[in-house]
């Protein structure tokens, strides 16, 4: 009988677990947010509740969703844009490199003898 008991409380913390447990892993992609600062921080969280009632469809997109912005360059693809856009640097590290490239020549002669010696 005290079995019974026994087996009975196991059961009913086994189901309130899972209950809270489904709840904390569906409340991740709106940590994240939080943390990463997201301007869609409501939004997510919101979806995240929503794709409990869609079967968990809706999660992995709210988890990339909430990945892709981080507030030191914005939605990942800053850092790209500033590689693209600075064509100006391009031309001043190509004045250098010739500068070197002709410096280079100038010198190479001095040093054969040396070599050679």
């Amino acid at each position: 009988m005290t079995l019974d008991y026994v087996a009975l409380v196991m059961l009913i913390l086994v189901i309130i677990i899972m209950f809270y447990g489904i709840i904390a892993i569906h409340d991740i992609p709106y940590e994240i947010s939080v943390r990463r600062n997201h301007p869609h921080q409501d939004a997510i969280h919101v979806a995240g509740w929503i794709s409990l009632f869609t079967m968990h469809a809706l999660w992995p997109f709210l988890w990339v969703w909430a990945t892709l912005y981080r507030e030191d360059r914005g939605w990942g693809m800053r850092s790209h844009e500033k590689e693209t856009a600075s064509g100006g640097d391009h031309t001043a590290l190509n004045g250098r490199i010739a500068a070197l490239e002709a410096r280079l020549v100038e010198l190479e002669p001095k040093l054969q003898p040396e070599a050679a010696g």
